[in-house]
């Protein structure tokens, strides 16, 4: 076009019109590359802090998953001392006695036993009754004694209010 070759009018008009085209397309372009280049920037940018949160979870993951271990060590062991101490405990009581306890144990959730403090059964929280508490008053120390409510075996403690 520079250089003379193209003669015909509307061919160099159509020529021009295209290199206006393609320039406005080019600049397009460019402005569209630039909107990319600073999304890619934010992304990149937002990559970094979700790493940085991730090691931080990765970190804090690892030292509660330590704290758990030692404090499921801890409670083993504090297991197996309370059944050692129970296994101790057990062969001071009677069969009999042993016998109803696991019985009640199993009905009653785990807890076949109760103890009486301030008139009220620790089982069931329910307050005892005037007459319940003159006969438990009058029992003998070795009686098993049972709630009337919730039928747990009572244990008669310093603090039990009779």
């Amino acid at each position: 076009m520079d250089r003379g070759q193209v003669t015909n009018p509307k061919d160099l008009e159509h020529m021009q019109g295209e290199l206006v085209s393609l320039a406005r397309r080019i600049s397009e372009l460019e402005d569209t590359e630039l909107e990319v280049m600073e999304q890619l920037e934010c992304a990149q940018q937002e990559h970094a802090r979700l790493q940085a949160r991730l090691t931080e979870i990765d970190e804090r993951t690892a030292e509660l998953s330590t704290a758990r271990d030692a404090k499921a060590g801890e409670t083993t062991a504090a297991m197996a001392a309370a059944t050692d101490e129970r296994q101790g405990t057990v062969q001071d009581i009677p069969e009999d006695l042993l016998a109803l306890y696991e019985k009640l144990r199993a009905q009653k959730a785990g807890v076949g036993a109760a103890a009486l403090v301030r008139r009220r059964c620790t089982g069931c929280s329910l307050d005892l009754t005037a007459a319940d508490l003159g006969a438990i008053a009058k029992a003998s120390p070795d009686l098993v004694l049972r709630c009337e409510e919730c039928d747990r075996i009572l244990v008669r403690t310093a603090e039990s209010g009779v």
